[in-house]
């Protein structure tokens, strides 16, 4: 009779205080996330385990390519003579300090000194003036020059 009372009373108790303070029991329809996604507890804290691996290597080779990037920005701040960036700094310090370049990049950076080397001469700023014909300055400058080297040779004082 104690028993039929107590189920009773407390089956009412614990509705009205929400199963507050007791053991809560699983129903049936509650799952643990390794039961909902059909693996054992081990399986699950394996997978688990495994994404976080993942998500470290993403997020180091993501660090890695801005800390490139700020390299290669760096670069052309010197290179042009532009105030630094802290940010560009952090990056490359949050990376290790020492980045590369990659070979690409690199590449693409020693084309174009060698572009603006061959600009930066004499010859290089000739050719970018347009409707001038460079064969004909070179084939006057050649004769002009062969000249001075047959007055040169007939001269008495040399």
């Amino acid at each position: 009779m104690a028993f039929m009372v107590k189920t009773m009373v407390g089956g009412q108790l614990k509705n009205l205080t929400g199963g507050l303070g007791g053991k809560e029991e699983k129903g049936e329809g509650e799952k643990s996330a390794a039961e909902a996604q059909g693996m054992t507890r081990e399986e699950y804290e394996e997978y688990q385990k495994q994404l976080l691996e993942e998500k470290m290597e993403r997020d180091a080779l993501y660090t890695q390519r801005k800390a490139e990037r700020a390299t290669l920005r760096s670069h052309f701040r010197e290179k042009y003579r532009l105030p630094k960036s802290d940010i560009d700094d952090a990056q490359i310090q949050l990376a290790g300090g020492d980045v590369e370049l990659p070979k690409e990049l690199a590449k693409m950076i020693e084309e174009d000194n060698e572009e603006e080397e061959g600009k930066t001469s004499v010859i290089g700023q000739l050719t970018s003036i347009q409707n001038l014909d460079l064969e004909s300055i070179k084939g006057k400058a050649q004769s002009t020059l062969d000249d001075l080297k047959q007055s040169a040779e007939k001269c008495i004082v040399m």
